[in-house]
């Protein structure tokens, strides 16, 4: 007998002749994290990833917890793998499962039989292990609908599995799956939370962040890579961008129209991320913008700044509302972080009355009254790269 870990794909099983390219990225992904945490053996069999300690030192509460935060697992659960008979079924469940029932007032049994030659069918199985725990535990009773705990006994080719307490993974799909996406990643609550939902659909994230000191602290940079390290949780490793604005920003104010001065920036901001884009091989940008909720994010503002991209660019969160977003930004970990009050560049010369339904001709004839080629040049010289390590304290604040 031997404990493991039991991940269950979701869309994953529907992929249809693609389903094993997917499968096989999962499969990379999880033992590239937990390397840090010991040797494991890992097969998938009918849709289930499983996850075998090769030493049994291992804390696997350790191991639950980081498989919770890998994209393209949908349900996890520890399972106790025994002898394929019906007797060591009936045995090891009540000594795996003792305590869990032990605290239960209600519980169900279910069977999956995938080796049908095995003697009991599926029916047989739930009716003899119900008997055995309402024999062992009499203070229990059976309820089918919404039991407190359910047993779930799993008969495969070679051996049977015990497991209760599956609990919800990360869902969506296995990083890298879908390409590569850069984000523009600020000190607010929105754009970690969009970050999250591309790489959810397996998207691999790299993310770049615009700081103007002495306008913003250096507080306010280590701020947003702690949120960044804390998305890397899901993410992965992310290669982070940091490229110094301030000078384009003061001549943005020196030059351009007030009204005009954060559609501008914006703009400005994607072209600097576009290629980086283009030297990272990255086939997208990633913002956090929420449609209508602030002067920069109106429909007519939105179209402005995309006009002056040449890649898509993926807005995760264009539909959500502020408290949706936060709710996500809380269940991720990254609220508390974007709520300390360091400010980023994104609030620097912001104007008293901004426009908000400009259009595309008086934005390219307020941006075209000042060269911006040669600092869009220097800015990019002067970008520092670092890569945020998945499941390491890479920021102190």
């Amino acid at each position: 007998m031997r404990e493991i870990i039991l991940c269950k794909f979701g869309e994953i099983a529907l992929k249809g002749l693609n389903k094993s390219n997917f499968e096989s990225v999962l499969v990379k992904n999880v033992r590239r994290r937990l390397k840090r945490l010991g040797e494991f053996d890992l097969h998938r069999a009918q849709s289930t990833l499983y996850v075998s300690p090769l030493d049994s030192n291992i804390d696997m509460d350790e191991v639950m917890d980081e498989l919770m935060h890998v994209f393209g697992i949908v349900k996890l659960c520890k399972a106790l793998e025994v002898e394929k008979s019906m007797e060591s079924v009936l045995t090891d469940t009540m000594d795996y499962l003792s305590f869990a029932l032990a605290d239960a007032r209600t519980f169900k049994v279910e069977a999956k039989r995938a080796d049908k030659q095995f003697p009991c069918k599926s029916p047989e199985i739930c009716a003899q292990l119900g008997a055995a725990i309402l024999e062992r535990f009499p203070g229990l009773s059976v309820d089918v609908k919404s039991p407190d705990i359910t047993v779930t006994v799993e008969i495969r080719e070679t051996n049977a599995f015990i497991n209760a307490h599956k609990i919800n993974g990360a869902g969506g799909l296995p990083i890298g799956t879908s390409g590569r996406g850069m984000l523009l990643i600020s000190g607010g609550i929105d754009s970690p939370v969009a970050g999250y939902m591309m790489a959810k659909r397996g998207v691999h994230i790299q993310a770049v962040h615009f700081e103007a000191p002495p306008y913003t602290s250096e507080r306010a940079r280590l701020k947003v890579e702690r949120l960044a390290e804390e998305i890397a949780l899901y993410c992965g490793d992310i290669a982070f961008h940091c490229v110094p604005f301030t000078d384009i920003q003061v001549a943005i104010r020196d030059n351009c129209p007030e009204e005009l001065f954060t559609i501008i920036m914006r703009r400005l901001m994607l072209e600097i991320a576009q290629r980086i884009c283009e030297r990272e091989k990255c086939s997208c940008l990633i913002t956090g913008e929420s449609l209508g909720q602030v002067a920069s994010q109106t429909m007519n503002a939105v179209v402005c700044t995309d006009e002056a991209c040449r890649m898509p660019v993926f807005r995760p969160c264009i539909g959500l509302d502020k408290a949706e977003i936060v709710e996500t930004a809380r269940k991720i970990g990254t609220f508390d972080t974007s709520v300390l009050p360091y400010e980023d560049c994104c609030t620097v010369f912001t104007p008293k009355h901004p426009k908000t339904r400009p259009t595309v001709e008086e934005v390219r004839e307020g941006q075209a009254r000042f060269d911006f080629e040669p600092m869009i040049k220097e800015a990019l010289e002067k970008t520092s790269f670092k890569i945020i390590r998945c499941g390491e304290n890479n920021v102190d604040l």
